[in-house]
């Protein structure tokens, strides 16, 4: 894989004055900063996001950034890094000083890289630091609004009839969105093919102009284009229907019980932070997302909180990379 180059003077000179004007707000609006903000002065914690915006992650992160920001005593910056499905903004991640300022949300995708792309410029998880599995968002398989099907048995029956016909987007190869799609067409016993993007966002865009027919998506990033009509839901990949969208069937009732997948979020950093340092991020973590504001656009978006311990965190990643190595593999994903 071919060197990730520095950042231009252009860029960083972009994320200084993204910093300041963070920092700026927050002391405006802060009377007095806990103990560890005045030690860093004006700094501010980066959530570097391997996604595009647009995406469930960004959705989320951005949603808890005014409590991440009060509950860490500093301003936070979320900066989008998207590319390679989610490996350019990760190489960041990996190779940024473990002191807790700079960190990421990252989807399970991260446990699924190993299982398809040959060369990673990291180890997952050895050049990471779990902090803590924050919870899970529902995943809904969407067409354009020109596909001529209602509801999975319909759909399904249509993918039968022209084989290898419809183009499926995913976020990039490998990623959780990818793997979903497969397993569905690997249970429907249909085909299709498959046209990665750099994002979700780019894939959205042209999921609603046609030039694709259908993707799994988190709910949190297609919402608003299913309730104007601009795209349909086809089914929820969980077990029971989600409460934020209760219209929206899942596979297991529409003749599909074997498609169930889950998609999680997390909080990772570093190799090597140190462990007051994960504490303090952690605590930060649990104290956001108890926010009565987070907690109700998380439960808007249909993303369900439960946040785990560092140690469960680390546990999660190393069986979440044997899980979906098998998963790969079923559904006939290699490494590339």
């Amino acid at each position: 894989m071919k060197k990730i180059p520095a950042p231009s003077r252009r860029t960083l000179a972009r994320r200084t004055l993204l910093a300041a004007a963070a920092a700026a707000a927050a002391v405006a609006g802060t009377l007095a900063l806990p103990a560890f903000a005045q030690q860093v002065g004006d700094k501010a914690v980066r959530f570097v996001l391997p996604n595009a915006t647009g995406s469930g992650v960004d959705a989320i992160t951005r949603a808890a950034q005014p409590a991440l920001s009060k509950a860490l005593g500093m301003p936070v910056v979320v900066e989008n890094q998207p590319g390679a499905g989610g490996v350019v903004g990760l190489a960041t991640l990996a190779r940024s000083a473990p002191d807790g300022m700079t960190l990421s949300v990252v989807s399970n995708n991260v446990v699924i890289f190993p299982s398809v792309i040959k060369q990673l410029p990291f180890d997952m998880p050895g050049d990471f630091t779990p902090i803590a599995i924050v919870g899970q968002t529902p995943i809904v398989l969407v067409t354009n609004a020109k596909v001529p099907a209602a509801g999975s048995k319909e759909f399904v029956a249509l993918l039968k009839s022209k084989p290898d016909a419809l183009n499926y987007a995913s976020g990039g190869i490998g990623t959780i969105l990818h793997l979903a799609t497969a397993m569905f067409l690997d249970e429907a016993g249909a085909s299709a093919k498959h046209i990665p993007y750099k994002g979700v966002g780019p894939m959205v865009t042209d999921l609603i102009g046609g030039q694709v027919e259908f993707a799994t998506a988190a709910l949190p990033s297609v919402q608003a284009h299913l309730k104007s009509g601009a795209l349909k839901a086809i089914g929820v990949t969980t077990r029971q229907r989600v409460a934020a969208a209760p219209e929206i069937p899942t596979f297991v009732e529409q003749g599909l019980p074997g498609y169930v997948v889950e998609a999680w979020f997390a909080v990772v950093g570093p190799k090597g932070m140190a462990a007051g340092d994960v504490k303090r991020v952690h605590d930060a973590v649990v104290a956001a997302f108890a926010d009565p504001a987070v907690k109700d656009t998380m439960a808007r978006q249909g993303n369900t909180i439960n946040i785990s311990t560092p140690e469960q965190a680390a546990a999660a990643f190393r069986s979440e990379l044997q899980k979906y190595a098998t998963l790969a593999r079923k559904v006939g994903l290699e490494a590339k």
